[in-house]
């Protein structure tokens, strides 16, 4: 990276926490400097919150990963699994809410992993489900939403205090990767799908209008027609709501980039195109499902060809003609028909 033709500065996974410190002088190198330490030795955290706009706030919770899938090069990049204190992380919920922001996604490498070296505290690790009950006590936050999270880590304790809780929202996105047990166990996933489907029974038996979402990636090497094929069945007749697909690509570390029966990439895009194609008829039969229900949607704040857009608690994407004032506004609403560009229209209740 620092020989590429303009890069005059590489910094590793602490340092760029500093990088103010490194930029004070501008001289220009033949050849990028590198700042960076082992990442064994990277024993940090940094509690941080973004705001994607004026409605949401990102919430880092957790960060790096003890994990070992044989496509992924997370832990050399993060390091492993580490926490930030829970009264940080509460910390930064009140401090979001001040600010007028109505939502907070919760984020982190592999977020039900929280407490795992929680950052300070060496006496005692909290648990997710500890954090999830401490935020949902928090005043002024509205919604509180969880990013992606490992399915062997997703608890029953966990989904029922959802789905009752006053501000965590019924929308769940749960990597999958694969609907074949022989291809789970060659990316040393630490699940099979037996799991997976009882997570989402789990899911859906408490909370019949979730939205799950389900990451799944094709082309992995290995992957015969017949492998892709028990893929694509077994998401077709599981109740999910959306995919997100990732074709497989090689990464150097890891331990599949050896692997044998490499996909061609032909081939890749082809199944990609059909779990895309999946995963746009899941959504429509998701949405259908929520017409004539009542639910609250939060307007964001972009105008988009003279509507504005919003989402439900379940994240059912809406829209309705541009009004500036509904920007960061909640307001119940009746869902009524699905337009021509796949949103739903409604009507305010």
């Amino acid at each position: 990276m620092a020989a590429v033709d303009g890069v005059d500065l590489v910094l590793g996974a602490t340092e760029k926490f500093n990088v103010t410190s490194y930029i004070n002088d501008l001289t220009k190198n033949e050849v990028g400097e590198v700042h960076s330490c082992e990442i064994s030795d990277a024993d940090f955290y940094v509690g941080s919150y973004s705001i994607g706009d004026r409605t949401r706030a990102f919430l880092k919770v957790q960060d790096g990963c003890d994990y070992k899938c044989t496509y992924c090069t997370i832990p050399l990049a993060r390091g492993i699994s580490r926490s930030d204190t829970l009264q940080n992380v509460l910390d930064n919920a009140i401090e979001i809410s001040s600010k007028g922001i109505k939502e907070i996604v919760l984020t982190g490498v592999n977020i039900g992993d929280y407490g795992k070296g929680e950052f300070g505290n060496k006496k005692h690790e909290h648990t997710f489900l500890e954090l999830v009950k401490e935020l949902d006590k928090v005043e002024g936050i509205h919604r509180l939403r969880i990013s992606s999270i490992e399915p062997n880590l997703l608890k029953d304790e966990t989904i029922e205090f959802v789905s009752k809780s006053n501000t965590f929202v019924p929308h769940f996105h749960i990597p999958l990767q694969s609907g074949s047990d022989e291809l789970l166990k060659k990316m040393k996933r630490r699940y099979l799908s037996d799991t997976y489907t009882n997570r989402v029974s789990k899911i859906k038996k408490v909370m019949p209008n979730a939205c799950i979402g389900v990451d799944v990636i094709v082309g992995f090497p290995g992957e015969t027609d017949e492998l892709f094929l028990e893929t694509y069945n077994y998401l077709n007749e599981l109740d999910i709501s959306y995919l997100h697909v990732f074709t497989y690509s090689e990464r150097p570390n890891t331990e599949a980039v050896d692997f044998d029966g490499v996909v061609p990439k032909k081939v890749r895009a082809k199944r990609s195109k059909m779990l895309r194609g999946l995963s746009a008829k899941k959504r429509r039969s998701f949405y259908e499902a929520q017409l004539g229900n009542t639910l609250t949607v939060l307007f964001e704040s972009e105008n988009k060809e003279g509507y504005i857009n919003g989402f439900t608690e379940n994240y059912v994407k809406v829209k309705t003609p541009w009004n500036p004032e509904l920007i960061n506004t909640l307001h119940t609403i009746t869902l009524t028909e699905i337009d021509k560009d796949g949103l739903v229209r409604f009507n305010f209740s």
